[in-house]
């Protein structure tokens, strides 16, 4: 960054960017609201974003900026954006700099459509090797060969199958029940055992682990995420007790916290995933993102024949997202391109778009 914006976008972390970093140009004209009310109007609608969200729109915004700098374009010129310059930057790059015009109160001065056509060229014309790769689904079969390579007697590797399993037989995100570091901690965010988990039976008799996440990226009252007992060794409730026994927790830690060097840790992300990618080193697999539990418990359950909109429901997917990654799976998909009607039926009425 030049050293002539410093004054308006200071120093600070990524997810910081959006409420600290100031245009050149004043505040949007608004003649009947003091500075006070601007503030406040600003302070509230700064809580519009998760953090994750607000930090990938505050690379975004510095990226933005970074394009600026390179061409020269003054400070005055670059908030309220114009189309051409706008027409520079991608998907969530360009969310960031819309949320930022938001949250400033100043128009956003894009045509739409135009921008839309100019992403759609813009990835048509992306090389090969920049392009993200599709995340690959872990499988039961993958979670049994997985636990195959831990030692679930150790702390951490009882915490960490414990998480695996509940994360995939939940259709949770694994952001739900890991942290993004040690210093995050917030007993208002985690998930806890003596507030969060209940087992019962539901008014069938049938019985459920229910975890209640106090929040999450699409609801910050949080969600109830759920599983029920498994045959096979991959089972999240036999799993579960042994990570109890094994770590022992008071019921306020989070429910997936080990003991290391005679203390408590929350389990993290980066913990979680570098303990699974020994293991898969050592089961000499091709490592698996994440986001593959995810997807993997959607595809499980589908295959279970488990109506596609009932899966949906149980992985919270706000989106048609789920939709791509069905059209990539033929065994998912082949019993309802059978000359069956009332399956083909079924098929039809989820994928096909709403008339409007």
């Amino acid at each position: 960054m030049s050293s002539s914006t410093a004054t308006w976008h200071p120093h600070c972390l990524a997810h910081k960017r959006l409420i600290k970093w100031r245009p050149a140009s004043p505040w949007a004209d608004a003649p009947y609201l003091s500075e006070e009310d601007l503030t406040h109007v600003f302070h509230v609608l700064s809580f519009s974003w998760a953090d994750k969200t607000l930090k990938t729109y505050g690379s975004g915004l510095l990226l933005y900026h970074v394009f600026c700098d390179v061409r020269n374009i003054p400070d005055d010129a670059r908030c309220p954006a114009s189309a051409k310059i706008i027409s520079s930057n991608l998907v969530n790059y360009l969310h960031g700099l819309e949320a930022w015009h938001i949250l400033l109160g100043l128009p956003w001065l894009v045509n739409k459509t135009e921008t839309s056509q100019l992403i759609t060229a813009a990835l048509h014309l992306q090389p090969p090797h920049t392009r993200k790769k599709w995340h690959l689904p872990y499988t039961c079969d993958t979670m049994v060969t997985l636990l195959q390579h831990l030692n679930l007697s150790l702390p951490l590797d009882a915490a960490v199958a414990a998480c695996l399993t509940t994360t995939f037989y939940s259709t949770a995100r694994l952001g739900e029940f890991t942290l993004p570091n040690l210093q995050c901690f917030n007993h208002n965010y985690c998930c806890t055992q003596h507030v969060h988990l209940n087992v019962g039976p539901n008014r069938n008799n049938l019985e459920l682990t229910v975890f209640f996440v106090p929040k999450t990226k699409s609801s910050i009252h949080g969600e109830d995420v759920f599983w029920a007992t498994q045959d096979g060794p991959s089972d999240p409730q036999a799993l579960l007790e042994n990570h109890f026994a094994i770590n022992d927790l008071p019921l306020t830690q989070p429910v997936f916290s080990y003991i290391h060097k005679g203390k408590l840790h929350p389990l993290t992300k980066a913990a979680f995933l570098s303990r699974l990618h020994k293991a898969f080193k050592e089961a000499k697999i091709e490592p698996l993102q994440g986001h593959g539990i995810h997807i993997g418990s959607t595809l499980e359950y589908l295959l279970r024949a488990i109506p596609f909109d009932v899966v949906k429901t149980i992985g919270r997917w706000k989106s048609d997202a789920s939709i791509l990654y069905l059209r990539k799976h033929a065994q998912i998909l082949a019993p309802h391109m059978q000359a069956v009607p009332d399956i083909h039926e079924e098929f039809i009425r989820y994928t096909m778009p709403q008339i409007r």
